[in-house]
């Protein structure tokens, strides 16, 4: 019998709705709410499989752990919160679990585009501040239809696809940067660079993993290359974008606005700027939040745990 243990499980189960049957079933689980460095070494001792949710778990951590552990299951897509290498140098697989919110952050993106072509959070705050010119005057605001605007895709993963999927049926046009390129079936989507996408798109949304080539991969350099009537969508990592030079460009009204999922760091200072912008729109990493996403990870997680106890390990990463 494997014995499992899940370091955060509260990251996940926060509202303590989700049925862990899959996973109960596969060993001896046992489940922590959160653990800090000094838990995580103590609550790995004699455990074999590890799972973990955007925990760090470094080269530090990992060096010290028990020859017991043999698997690291990150619950999640994103894994640069684990030294991969020191992994492998202990002869520990990791692996995670790529589209299980496909879906939902999807559908977050086309919220966030929908919402700022009729800069519904700003009419909302306008209402908050007891300013109701929207309903006695005119319209105080941009208001625009989507169809015909162009939407660039920055990353044509499957969370990238979705969102360009979901962009045609509204009626937009569609550009896409990626590091390769991929036949999506539709000779209308175009495959362009870097450059063109920022330069053309009136919304540009980031679906890239976070690696050392893609950090900062939205600097000042390419805000500047945007229009001055387009928005930003970040819904992948934080770090994706440098910050300081997002709020330049915002403050500056060199771009339209900017609608972010993300942060850097997460939580993000309540001191930060963001915060206060009329021309942002700000969510706590609630993408992959949706309890069908959530419930559909845990029972993801099993099908990985199940396969590598079979000797048949599926979504590793090398």
């Amino acid at each position: 019998m494997n014995n499992i243990v899940f370091l955060n499980s509260s990251r996940i189960d926060f509202d303590e709705k989700l049925n862990f049957k899959a996973i109960d079933s596969l060993g001896n689980v046992t489940k922590y709410s959160h653990s800090n460095n000094e838990e995580i070494l103590k609550r790995v001792e004699n455990q074999n499989i590890i799972i973990s949710k955007e925990l760090p778990i470094g080269r530090d951590l990992i060096e010290k752990f028990a020859s017991s552990v043999k698997l690291i299951c990150e619950a999640g897509t994103g894994y640069n919160n684990i030294d991969i290498a020191s992994a492998k140098e202990k002869n520990i697989v990791v692996c995670n679990v790529p589209g299980y919110s496909t879906e939902a952050v999807a559908q977050l993106v086309i919220t966030f585009i929908l919402s700022l072509s009729s800069s519904l959070a700003h009419q909302q705050r306008m209402i908050e501040d007891k300013d109701y010119r929207n309903f006695t005057k005119h319209l105080m605001v941009p208001h625009f239809e989507i169809q015909g605007k162009t939407l660039g895709v920055i990353g044509a993963g499957a969370i990238g696809q979705q969102v360009i999927k979901i962009g045609k049926a509204l009626g937009m046009n569609i550009l896409v940067y990626n590091r390769s390129y991929k036949d999506l079936g539709d000779p209308n989507i175009k495959f362009v660079t870097l450059k063109e996408v920022l330069m053309e798109s009136d919304f540009v949304s980031l679906h890239c993993p976070l690696t050392s080539e893609t950090k900062h991969l939205i600097d000042k350099s390419k805000l500047d290359l945007m229009k001055s009537t387009a928005f930003i969508i970040n819904t992948s990592r934080g770090s994706l974008i440098k910050e300081d030079d997002l709020i330049e460009a915002l403050n500056e009204e060199k771009i339209a606005g900017a609608a972010l999922d993300v942060q850097d760091p997460e939580p993000p200072s309540l001191e930060n700027p963001l915060f206060s912008m009329r021309n942002v729109i700000l969510t706590p990493h609630i993408g992959w939040r949706c309890i069908e996403s959530r419930q559909r990870l845990l029972d993801l997680l099993a099908e990985n745990i199940k396969a590598f106890i079979d000797e048949k390990a599926i979504n590793t990463i090398l």
